[in-house]
């Protein structure tokens, strides 16, 4: 199923979980029982979510109460990265993520072929990349309450079998390019139902606390590499096959994916009623986007995953005209593409194995405020080096999402996050895409280097203005619970 990514790699794509200080020092407390006690009274008596299960085999009957997994870790169980790894339901959403993904970067390198094949139009292939973002807005908005209405492994195993099916219907040689690019549109459409719904799983696999937190750094993860290897494993499979045998193999991606996630993961009851047709189905969904964007603070947290990825996109949509302004080569566009998902790679994985939860929560907010900053150096029109330098610098910047995902999952009521979720992917996706034509547009009329820089410095205010009101929101402190506090005594930084 094609994640929340056919945007520019070096952004975030993936929307995390961290304690807060036992001393009250920290501006920032996630504790899953404190925040739902300012931000929701009425869930305040609820206990914080059962920590996930590790290596226990699925309960082909798992009872219709379970929403999350009930045992509690074993303090001699591997802690980071390791630990998510450790539990079964994760392997299986993990490898399905690997296989879609690389379906769906392949896929669209190999239609974009196709189109053009068929074509001769620039226009017509360029436009079927645009396809993979413009329709995110219209799922995510419109289709979000699936997510909640529904059983997760129900969805997830629906919306891979429906991209197969659209797959599948391309590689027909009578399909022609309206149909081609309809079909694109389609699997778009539910990309983001598909992305939120397992981001939303995610918690009753990992639990809401730092298993969740890192499961999600590692699908970002995911989704950065893959986009780096799947363009190159998609030129090289194309210089094998015709685009129709390339867009035929993502087929059997998707078909894995659906089986991975049909027999590796539990069957849970959905969060809310799912009755009626269509017209209460989308009425739920834009009802509980109203909902979310309602919230204050969800709102702002919501504002900060997506406003720093639609600036930080300007250098990369950039990339073939700063390097024909400064003299490189098409070698040097592949590594300016390449430097800033090789740093949000580095840092996030930095974070993740090494940093506590407390001080991923800690860096939060003073690196997404300075994110934005090496961008500016773009003012000065460097050469190859600095500008490599610059872009490795601004991808770690966007390691800030994994303290920020945390908060996130705290604030949002478990009956809203589903559709919170795939409206957090749908924006995200939108934002970035606004993103992208606004520097081009503005690359019109000004200097690519100074759009750049200009970008850095817009975004930069923008973000400090986040901050602020991220700050403004935050629930006034408090103790945490006995349960979370025996939870993060057993849990090590990897």
């Amino acid at each position: 199923m094609p994640s929340n990514s056919p945007a520019p790699a070096g952004s975030p794509r993936d929307a995390v979980d961290t304690p807060s200080d036992p001393t009250g020092t920290s501006p920032h407390d996630p504790s899953a029982a404190h925040r739902v006690a300012n931000a929701h009274p009425a869930r305040a008596a609820q206990s914080p979510a059962p920590s996930p299960e590790r290596a226990d085999p699925i309960d082909p009957n798992p009872s219709p109460a379970l929403r999350a997994p009930a045992s509690v870790p074993d303090p001699s169980t591997p802690g980071g990265y390791r630990a998510v790894f450790a539990v079964r339901e994760f392997r299986a959403v993990f490898a399905a993520h690997l296989l879609s993904l690389l379906g769906v970067v392949v896929s669209e390198l190999a239609l974009t072929v196709l189109v053009y094949d068929l074509t001769g139009s620039p226009l017509l292939s360029a436009l079927t990349f645009a396809l993979g973002l413009l329709p995110y807005l219209i799922g995510g908005t419109l289709f979000a309450g699936v997510a909640d209405r529904y059983p997760a492994r129900r969805v997830l195993v629906t919306c891979d079998l429906l991209c197969a099916g659209c797959v599948a219907v391309m590689v027909l040689p009578g399909t022609p390019v309206g149909g081609l690019l309809a079909l694109r549109c389609v699997v778009a459409l539910v990309s983001p139902v598909f992305t939120g719904t397992r981001t939303a799983a995610l918690t009753d696999i990992l639990g809401e606390g730092d298993l969740y937190v890192l499961g999600r750094s590692l699908l970002r993860i995911v989704s950065q590499s893959a986009l780096l290897i799947g363009f190159g494993v998609g030129g090289v499979l194309l210089a094998a096959v015709s685009p129709r045998g390339a867009i035929t193999i993502t087929a059997g991606t998707f078909l894995c994916s659906a089986a991975l996630l049909r027999f590796g993961t539990r069957d849970r009851p959905a969060r809310v009623g799912g009755d009626g047709g269509g017209g209460a189905l989308f009425k739920d969904s834009l009802a509980g986007a109203r909902t979310v964007l309602a919230d204050r603070r969800i709102r702002a947290l919501m504002l900060l995953f997506w406003v720093p990825p639609m600036f930080v996109v300007a250098p990369e949509a950039l990339a073939a005209p700063y390097a024909d302004e400064i003299g490189a080569g098409s070698a040097a566009l592949g590594l300016l593409m390449c430097a800033m998902p090789a740093g949000h790679i580095g840092a996030e994985l930095y974070a993740g194995s090494v940093l506590s939860p407390r001080a991923r929560s800690r860096i939060v907010l003073p690196i997404a405020a300075a994110a934005l900053l090496p961008l500016l150096l773009y003012a000065f029109r460097p050469g190859l080096v600095l500008t490599l330098v610059a872009l490795a610098l601004a991808g770690v910047g966007a390691a800030y999402v994994i303290g920020l995902d945390q908060w996130f999952v705290d604030d949002v009521p478990e009956e809203l996050r589903g559709r919170a979720m795939t409206l957090l992917t749908a924006g995200l996706m939108t934002f970035q895409g606004i993103g992208m034509a606004l520097a081009g547009l503005a690359a019109e009329f000004v200097p690519v280097h100074q759009v750049v820089a200009g970008a850095g410095v817009i975004g930069t205010v923008c973000t400090l203005l986040l901050v602020r009101e991220v700050r403004n929101t935050e629930p006034a402190h408090g103790l945490r619970t006995e349960v979370r506090d025996g939870a993060d005594q057993h849990m090590t930084s990897g």
